[in-house]
This record gives C-alpha cells, sequence and structure tokens, in this order.
C-alpha cells in the first residue's frame, strides 16, 4: 500500500486497471466452479435447472457415489485412479528428472539430435497414437484383467522422458562448477546427481510430481479405449463421462457434479501445499 501511494498518478490508474481486469476475470473463471459446487448439493434431479443457485440441498448427491453401485461404483474407480496416478507419478519423475540431467549436464555425441528429436515427439499429441498402443497392449494381453492397470500406467510414465524441457531448463540455472568440485572429489555422475543436483531441485522434483499425478484425473480418451467395457477398471475420468450418457444422465448429473468436487480436493490440496516449490520451479525454468 505505501509503495502504491509513491506511484505517479498515470501509473496507479494502470495499476488499479489493471487489479480491475483480473478481478473480472477472476470472477468470471470462478464462476463455472461455484455452479458444479451447488450442482452437487443440488435436490432436485435432472441435468437442466432453471436457476443458478438450487431452490432444495442434499448430501444424497454424494452418499450416492459410495453407496449406489448398481451402475457405477465410485469407490472403485478412485482406488484405480489413485494408484495409477501414484505408480505413473514417480516413475514419470524418475524418467524426467534422469533425462533432464543427462541432456543439461552431459556433454556427448548426438546430444542436440536427441533433444531436437524428442522435442518433434513431444509436439504430437497423444491421441494419435491411442489406437497402435491399444493394438500393442492387446497382443502382450494387457487389455483384460489386472493388467489394464499396469497398460495404463505405462501410457503415462512411459513416453514421460519426452517432456524433460522444464526440468532441463531448470538445471542449467544450477552452476556446473559444483559438478566439477563434487567430480574432482571423487564423486561419480550418479552421485552427483543425487547428492548436489537433487538437493537443489526440490522445486521441479514437485512440480514434475504434481503434473504426472494429475494427468490420469484428467485424462479421459486413452483410458476410455483401454478399459472399453471393463467397468471394473474405470478411472475417475472414464467413470463421471460415463454419467452423463442419456440413459445415466437424469439420475446421476448431480451425483456427477459431486464426484468432480470430491476429485478436486486432493489435487487442490497438493497444489496449495506445494505451490511455493511450483511456482519456484516455474520460474526456474523461464530463467534458463
Amino acid at each position: 500500500m505505501k509503495r502504491f501511494k509513491k506511484y505517479s498518478l498515470k501509473k496507479k490508474i494502470i495499476v488499479t486497471f489493471a487489479h480491475v481486469i483480473l478481478a473480472i476475470l477472476a470472477f468470471i473463471w470462478l464462476i463455472p466452479v461455484f455452479w458444479v459446487l451447488l450442482t452437487s448439493f443440488r435436490g432436485t434431479k435432472g441435468s437442466y435447472s432453471s436457476t443458478f443457485i438450487p431452490t432444495s440441498f442434499t448430501l444424497d448427491n454424494y452418499k450416492k457415489l459410495f453407496t449406489d453401485f448398481s451402475v457405477f461404483n465410485f469407490p472403485q474407480m478412485l482406488v484405480n485412479t489413485f494408484l495409477i496416478a501414484i505408480a505413473s507419478c514417480l516413475i514419470s519423475t524418475f524418467f524426467v528428472i534422469s533425462v533432464a540431467f543427462a541432456l543439461s549436464r552431459l556433454r556427448f555425441r548426438s546430444r542436440r539430435a536427441i533433444m531436437n528429436a524428442a522435442m518433434v515427439v513431444n509436439l504430437f499429441p497423444g491421441f494419435m497414437s491411442m489406437i497402435a498402443v491399444y493394438y500393442i497392449f492387446k497382443m502382450f494381453g494387457w487389455t483384460d484383467g489386472p493388467m489394464l492397470r499396469v497398460a495404463m500406467i505405462a501410457v503415462y510414465a512411459g513416453g514421460a522422458g519426452c517432456g524433460y524441457h522444464i526440468a532441463k531448463g531448470f538445471f542449467d540455472t544450477i552452476p556446473y562448477a559444483l559438478d566439477e568440485a563434487a567430480l574432482l572429489d571423487g564423486a561419480t555422475k550418479w552421485k552427483v546427481l543425487i547428492r548436489v543436483i537433487m538437493p537443489l531441485s526440490k522445486p521441479i522434483i514437485v512440480y514434475t510430481l504434481l503434473t504426472s499425478f494429475a494427468a490420469p484425473f484428467k485424462d479421459f480418451m486413452m483410458a476410455k479405449v483401454l478399459c472399453g467395457p471393463n467397468q471394473k477398471y474405470y478411472t475417475v475420468a472414464v467413470g463421471l463421462y460415463q454419467m452423463l450418457d442419456k440413459e445415466y444422465i437424469d439420475q446421476w448429473f448431480c451425483s456427477f457434479a459431486a464426484g468432480a468436487v470430491i476429485i478436486s480436493i486432493p489435487i487442490a490440496f497438493l497444489f496449495l501445499k506445494t505451490q511455493k516449490y511450483y511456482v519456484e520451479g516455474m520460474s526456474g525454468a523461464v530463467k534458463g
């Protein structure tokens, strides 16, 4: 506030106008969030409501998700998603950090070619390969039974190394003199990574863990292609989408909103708790 008083009249107007615009945009962005939250407590059934604020409120939409398994087993979907998310985020983080370290701190033949190839591959959206991926997994027998979870972990974590760019940008900001000092003291490249680079890279590690953990919660197409009719192995994204089918939407729409609120809680909690490291990881990559 004291700094604002020192501004010239022109700058005060610009700053005030910028904050007003940001406040308006934030309000617009929050409208759908409030609508989903209110809909999750709505007492009337169906996908249409004539009022933004429900005329009656109930907790039955949340109870239905955890008690009515006649069509959808929401707890099972949560378990599937958490198992896949935890496994894939750990594997993805290992791949990303390893590739980023190698391309940032090591110098070897074809390094530039590998970086360019990985960048080109990463430019193509994942859904372009989903049919080929499905038939490869089908050939291995991974499209039915518990191996479906392994297949989805492989989908989310297998190509994670191609997304090394942000982590590499962060590693580039760490002085190479630290590596040289450690090598002179007899450390191997592995010890340089574990004992020198990793302790200084908490922001980018947290950032990579968060983005990798959130991926299975957001992805629908690949999970749907792999799961097919196997409802036992649905993730929450596939299960919630099924609730919007015309034969279920009248009875399950409000529960769909309740499910959306429930799955947002762990992701939002993690982001808020690690926001400091998340922001530092992004700013470190920009500096690089």
